[in-house]
Order: C-alpha cells, then structure tokens, then sequence
C-alpha cells in the first residue's frame, strides 16, 4: 500500500465522514463531484486501458470493508455486460464520456430497458444501487480512452454481483480488480 494523492486522501476522509450520517450516498456523491471535478491527481498507471475489455483498478479499501474506490478504465467501444451492485454506490467521469442505460431485470425474462441512455461527462456523477437503480450497462462514449471513479458501499471487487443475458436468467459473478504490483492500492490515515 502507498500514500495517496492528497485529492484521494481527502475524498478518502470525506467518505469515512458520510458514512457516519443517516444518508450517506448524497454525501458522497457531493465530494465525487469535487474530485472529478479536476484531473490532475490520478496516477497513469491507475488510467491504463485494455486493448480487450474495460479494467478496474483498487484505489482503496476501507480496511473495515465498508466502501471502496475504484477507477474503471474504458477504451474505444468497450462495455459492461448488463450487471448490478446490490449496494450503494457513485460514478463520477474523470474523463471522456460515458453511456449508461438502466434496466429492470427480474433474473428470469430478458432484462429491460428503461427509458433512453444517459451519457455522462468528465465531472458528471450518478447514483447507482438497490434504491435508485442498480441494474445497468455502461459503455465508454468516447472516441478516446474513458475514466471514471467509483465509490460503492463494499469492496465491490469481491462482492457477489450478477450479470443479466439478453435471454434471460441471470449470472453470479465477482469482479475482481486488474492490479499489479505497479499499481497497488493506496492506504489512508
């Protein structure tokens, strides 16, 4: 573990502060949005793409597993599949752009779209999770390399999730995170 940049670590302390209050998520989400709000903290190794598949990286871990940080990484035209959360979370676009489309999905018939996709751009945040909306597909809508960052209420790289095929049913799954031992989660005081 290293020391963070010092706008990770003060979003990192603004996070531990909401989760102290009743409604933690518009807290969060506030301080999201500051830290979007400039680009100029992230480490490259963090914003690595994939020529393959979207990446994320451990930003940090709340050593009592009650949130964690992540920057998701996109290349030109890459997704997720249809997933959820099943917890509290904020995405907020560090850069580029993203598309996301909210579904509802029981796990038996094929998932549904509701209502058209919202693009998000750097400096935008949206909410996700059980009670706002969970179940999603997001795509890089840039022509360009897309980061975001993601806070949720758990390690979400080892939280089971699922995934919703277009013909129904649906999928377990754990994320997991794409670090390497040049990008080691950061800790915090």
């Amino acid at each position: 573990m290293t020391t963070p940049p010092e706008p990770l670590a003060r979003f990192i302390a603004e996070v531990r502060q909401a989760l102290a209050t009743p409604a933690p998520l518009a807290m969060v989400s506030a301080a999201l949005a500051r830290l979007v709000a400039r680009d100029d903290w992230l480490p490259p190794a963090y914003a690595q793409p994939h020529p393959e598949h979207y990446q994320q990286y451990l930003l940090h871990a709340d050593p009592a597993g009650r949130f964690s940080i992540v920057s998701f990484v996109w290349g030109p035209g890459q997704a997720t599949p249809i997933h959820d959360h099943g917890v509290w979370g904020a995405v907020g676009v560090l850069r580029g752009a993203e598309q996301a489309q909210a579904y509802t999905a029981d796990g038996a018939a094929p998932p549904r779209a509701l209502g058209e996709p919202a693009t998000l751009y750097a400096g935008d945040v949206e909410q996700v999770g059980p009670e706002v909306g969970d179940i999603h597909k997001v795509a890089n809508a840039s022509p360009a390399v897309s980061v975001s960052i993601h806070v949720y209420g758990t390690d979400i790289g080892r939280h089971p999730r699922h995934v919703y095929p277009a013909e129904g049913g649906l999928k377990p799954f754990i994320s997991g995170y794409a670090n390497g031992p040049d990008t080691p989660a950061f800790s915090a005081a």
